[in-house]
């Protein structure tokens, strides 16, 4: 096959650290390579070098095989080299671009105009516009003819199969749903490469292989390449062609998606037991709770329709159901950030009872303080240090001594080794992985030392291995700490391990409640198959 990037010897350092040492390998034209390895690996920092974003690396190079006209703009793939150019008739010539090399910044931006990338955790839509007009403002952006533009537009949206929500405004679709709007407005690009960033890590197993089929269906009959990180085993086996497995920024193997994900899963155990602990008094109870709102597309809409539950003192409880059941819905209203059009939410801080459904400093407002949420689409502050994102980011005025010491024990509950804490202290959001930012921004709601942690898909984008690590801290801090979480959660995994008592929503009602494995037990097929529950 006709290569298309080569890179050579490429290595990344950010302030001393080693993110990426000697990587070399080639992607061939409409290829689609898999980059496998736990959080931290490197998977991002590559990715994010091939694609032209952020910083040059330290060493090293990559190379882009290209097709160029002389006569405009137009790049192509390769093996369209002594062609006529489709825009302007001119000839096609091949040249071999040095990406990163400063005297070729003209063909490097040409060569960006030909590629797209989907960013792990950003949508980045229009949230107020239709679908279809999001994928309208891309074609425009990218200078398509006007009088075509609508035709186009619609091509797109049904490629990725959303013709059914095509005048949906983008805010009101489903985590899914906004993924394949995503990939409609970069297929609008035309690319020859698209570079997809744990693309369907938030969503629940069933969307996630519909997203992974649109995905290969996009590459073949676009005539497209593609990169994708993951560290989810699934997405490697789904989608790619070839697969690449990094450690501590090293590549360990290169083969079929088969042989490098076994290598990846060799070390994958989950040996450790997590100590039972009872539940206390009750220290969060929902009295039918109810919020509607009016969508302009889907007139009213009932998110959480009549839900009562309690929570106890240390407890874990989780919330499960499938996309659109009201889960995000009824995690914002406990955490304070949403008020339900009726009921109570009612929180006790000490010995005093107060209504999260009630306005003012006294009620809600006071309550919030105690409630900390890890929301699906987290944020750092890119220009703070990660001690900084910890402390002073967000109003926590220690001694630096201090500081630091409640830094590194902060992070140690999110999954962090004391080494690694150390080391990153003092690194920026974009010198970490995407699993390292998921988990500072966990310490980041954790350090405030809340009554209740809400988890909105805390496993998201963690690999196996991360992924009992943080489960395991969560465990640790309920029992060290007496921290309560309530997990919303499409990871039936991650719920029935860590899980005491499991809430199944279903259409903005509660139909289930009770004891994890009994709960797990009354899904019917369709939810089993869509959460990946596996047999009860």
């Amino acid at each position: 096959m006709t290569p298309l990037i080569t890179v050579q010897d490429l290595c990344m350092d950010f302030n001393g650290n080693t993110a990426l040492k000697d990587i070399s390998f080639e992607i061939a034209e409409g290829e689609t390579v898999g980059i496998i390895g736990r959080s931290g690996a490197g998977k991002t920092v590559l990715m994010h070098l091939i694609r032209g974003v952020d910083q040059p690396p330290t060493r090293g190079k990559i190379i882009y095989h290209v097709a160029a006209c002389e006569g405009c703009d137009y790049l192509d793939l390769p093996s369209k080299a002594n062609e006529p150019c489709p825009r302007c008739n001119g000839s096609l010539k091949l040249l071999d671009i040095d990406f990163w090399d400063e005297e070729n910044l003209r063909m490097k931006r040409r060569i960006m105009r030909r590629t797209a990338i989907m960013f792990q955790r950003t949508f980045a839509l229009y949230g107020d516009d239709r679908v279809i007009e999001n994928v309208l403002h891309a074609l425009n952006d990218v200078g398509y003819p006007s009088e075509k533009m609508i035709s186009r537009a619609a091509d797109l949206v049904d490629q990725v199969r959303l013709s059914h929500r095509m005048m949906h405004i983008a805010r009101d679709l489903s985590g899914g749903e906004k993924q394949r709007v995503v990939l409609a407005r970069q297929l609008a690009k035309e690319p020859f490469m698209l570079f997809a960033d744990e693309p369907t890590g938030t969503l629940d197993p069933e969307t996630a292989i519909l997203v992974h089929k649109m995905l290969k269906e996009s590459a073949r009959g676009n005539d497209m390449g593609m990169v994708v990180t993951s560290h989810f085993s699934k997405v490697i086996e789904d989608v790619a062609n070839r697969a690449i497995l990094l450690d501590q920024g090293e590549i360990v193997q290169i083969g079929t998606p088969h042989e490098v994900i076994g290598r990846f899963m060799e070390n994958y155990s989950d040996a450790e037991h997590l100590t039972q602990v009872e539940a206390g008094e009750k220290l969060l109870v929902a009295r039918d709770v109810v919020k509607r709102y009016l969508s302009v597309d889907r007139g009213m809409v009932r998110a959480v329709n009549g839900v009562s539950f309690d929570v106890g003192e240390k407890e874990i409880f989780g919330i499960i159901g499938k996309s659109g059941a009201g889960k995000t819905t009824l995690s914002r209203i406990i955490s304070g950030i949403l008020e339900p059009t009726s009921g109570e939410m009612n929180i006790r801080i000490g010995d005093e009872w107060v209504d999260m459904t009630k306005p003012g400093i006294d009620q809600r407002g006071r309550a919030k303080s105690y409630i900390g949420l890890l929301h699906q689409e987290y944020d750092l502050y890119p220009h703070r240090t990660v001690l900084d994102n910890l402390t002073d980011a967000i109003g926590l005025e220690f001694p630096k001594e201090l500081a630091m010491r409640k830094a590194i024990i902060t992070l140690g509950m999110a999954g962090f080794t004391e080494e690694m804490s150390q080391k990153i202290l003092n690194r920026y959001p974009n010198q970490l992985s995407e699993g390292e930012k998921h988990r500072v921004a966990l310490a980041q709601v954790l350090i405030r030392e809340p009554r209740i942690v809400v988890l909105d898909e805390p496993t998201g984008t963690m690999d196996p291995i991360t992924k009992i690590d943080v489960k395991h801290s969560i465990s640790h801090a309920r029992e060290e700490m007496d921290e309560t979480f309530i997990v919303v959660s499409h990871d039936m995994e991650f719920v029935r391990d860590i899980c005491d008592r499991v809430a199944l929503m279903r259409g903005g009602k509660i139909i289930e409640l009770g004891p994890t494995k009994e709960v797990l037990g009354e899904l019917t097929e369709e939810e089993r198959e869509i959460m990946g529950a596996g047999a009860p």
